[in-house]
């Protein structure tokens, strides 16, 4: 990775785009540290550190601890993402918005990305309003009026719009996607914090080092694990028949159709996660049941560090990892388009029974990868609960993150620097 940033930067045009991509990530890191007006910092820290494991601590670390000091930007991307997401089931269930989609070209993209910023600004606004409530209900304001009010969520929409605007600006001009990067270096911000924060508790005998050891090697063992499979595939043979055209043969030739077995990415674990989260989310917002009672008990068997809690957790990665994958892989219509284009599978004919087979093995990919999923999103609330420290259990999620938005913007220098390679060598 080193080796291609090195590469990169010897290249001027590529040297622009790093750049850029640094320079909009510092604004963006600028912005994280520019809390909102009427807002009590500590106490609103020191409440949602109480609050670590359910949504809200959630969207703290993927805004890069923005969200537990109000900033500007601390719905950060989150609004972004959602809209995307709706606008992507909505393009499936909506036959408007599917063949906009599909048959309306270049016009029709940039339709669904207007629509899909008009929705972020909605959701923004909502999740801005609640965020304002939140603090209001629990005394985190120093001032309450309609004035107020209008203040933070206004501050909190217009943080949230600029950051999808500097998201289009990085992937138009810089590298690799903008909004990934974003969430990549709001993340990565809080390893130090981390660090310091695990050096204290060792210093004050509260973590025993051979736990610190065990966190660090349960991380690097993530690490290699996700890059692993991040980059693996299924590659399906094809085979192209002989076609004349006039006097010119075409076809003949043998080629791949692959299969990522993480298709999904980390979609399926926020999925799940913020999903499995909300029994704890409303029990914190609701006063302590009385020990020995019937919520009291029930609070605890739900509660994320309990082992249904898992369960259900892991169960409910593999079931959005099957629905992730049947959105984007249509086995029924790669047949179509193999049988159009003279292409088949060895061993199958075109049509049904090549469909039949492509999503066989789609399942099984499909399958491996939700149980890699759901060990990686498993592992780190397993490690917590033997070191006693429970804000791991996001720790999954923001390695597979981490990682992967790493690999992307590496293959990203590397397919542009062969773009240029290539042109040199036609000149």
């Amino acid at each position: 990775m080193i080796q291609t940033i090195r590469k990169a930067w010897g290249i001027p045009e590529l040297r622009k785009k790093i750049i850029f991509t640094a320079l909009i990530l510092l604004i963006f890191r600028i912005g994280n540290a520019i809390p909102v007006p009427y807002v009590n910092v500590v106490a609103l820290e020191t409440y949602l550190d109480q609050l670590s494991t359910t949504v809200l601590g959630l969207y703290n670390v993927m805004s890069g601890g923005a969200f537990a000091q109000a900033t500007i930007f601390a719905l950060g991307v989150q609004p972004y993402i959602n809209s995307s997401i709706i606008i992507q089931l909505l393009t499936i269930a909506i036959p408007a918005l599917e063949r906009m989609a599909r048959d309306g070209g270049e016009e029709g993209k940039k339709k669904i990305q207007s629509i899909t910023r008009y929705t972020t600004i909605g959701i923004a606004v909502l999740q801005g309003w609640g965020y304002y409530m939140l603090m209001r209900n629990y005394g985190i304001l120093n001032q309450q009026s309609i004035w107020v009010a209008l203040v933070i969520i206004v501050s909190f929409v217009a943080g949230s719009s600029f950051v999808m605007w500097m998201g289009e600006q990085i992937t138009e001009f810089g590298v690799g996607n903008g909004i990934s990067m974003i969430l990549f270096a709001g993340i990565l911000s809080r390893v130090p914090s981390m660090v310091s924060t695990m050096y204290s508790s060792i210093a004050a005998g509260k973590l025993a080092w051979w736990m610190a050891l065990l966190i660090v090697v349960g991380i690097l063992a993530l690490i290699v694990l996700v890059t692993f499979v991040n980059n693996a595939e299924r590659r399906i043979p094809v085979q192209y028949a002989k076609r004349q055209v006039g006097r010119k043969m075409y076809g003949g030739q043998s080629s791949t159709l692959p299969m990522k077995v993480n298709m999904s990415g980390v979609l399926p674990v926020i999925f799940a996660q913020s999903i499995a989260m909300i029994p704890s989310t409303i029990a914190a917002f609701m006063k302590a049941p009385k020990e020995g009672t019937f919520w009291y008990s029930f609070l605890q068997a739900i509660d994320t560090k309990s082992v249904l809690y898992m369960i259900f957790y892991f169960l409910m990665i593999i079931g959005f990892s099957y629905f992730y994958s049947t959105i984007q892989f249509n086995p029924v219509e790669i047949s179509n388009n193999l049988k159009k284009n003279g292409g088949f599978i060895p061993g199958f004919r075109p049509g049904k029974p090549t469909a039949d087979f492509i999503k066989k093995v789609l399942n099984k990919v499909t399958l491996f990868g939700a149980i890699y999923l759901g060990i990686v999103a498993i592992l780190p609330l397993l490690i917590g609960k033997i070191v006693g420290n429970p804000a791991l259990s996001i720790g999954g999620t923001s390695v597979i993150i981490v990682v992967g938005v790493a690999l992307e913007t590496v293959q990203a220098l590397e397919s542009q620097m062969l773009m240029r390679q290539y042109k040199g060598f036609l000149e």
